[in-house]
């Protein structure tokens, strides 16, 4: 399958889930969520759906397990608002890339105290 058509696939199911969770979820577990990324597999049969989630440690675990069960209505709206031959199987990813910078940026911080010092 074309790559042009794979990274439309992942750019819409992407607007969608966040547009989705956004406004019409319902779950009162559900904290801050950002959609960071969609992998689409090349055959259009999977979706990990990578997620950063705000929050202290409870929250975070709330938040996962909501959506986790969430799935299911996810993958039926995403059926019906993307016209696919067959609707992705969705699946859950953590995005750390944003916990990973914060500590990047705490140990560069660090380094130039200690320059300057």
């Amino acid at each position: 399958m074309g790559q042009l058509r794979i990274e439309k696939v992942q750019e819409l199911i992407k607007q969608e889930v966040s547009k989705i969770i956004l406004q019409e979820l319902k779950d009162p577990r559900i904290g801050f969520v950002t959609v960071t990324q969609v992998d689409v597999s090349g055959d259009l049969k999977y979706a990990k759906i990578y997620v950063s989630l705000l929050g202290s440690q409870e929250e975070v675990k709330n938040t996962w397990a909501a959506l986790q069960s969430s799935l299911g209505y996810l993958r039926r709206e995403i059926g019906h608002r993307i016209k696919l031959r067959c609707t992705p199987e969705l699946s859950f990813q953590i995005d750390k890339s944003l916990d990973h910078s914060v500590h990047i940026q705490e140990l560069l911080d660090k380094i130039k105290k200690n320059e300057a010092n």
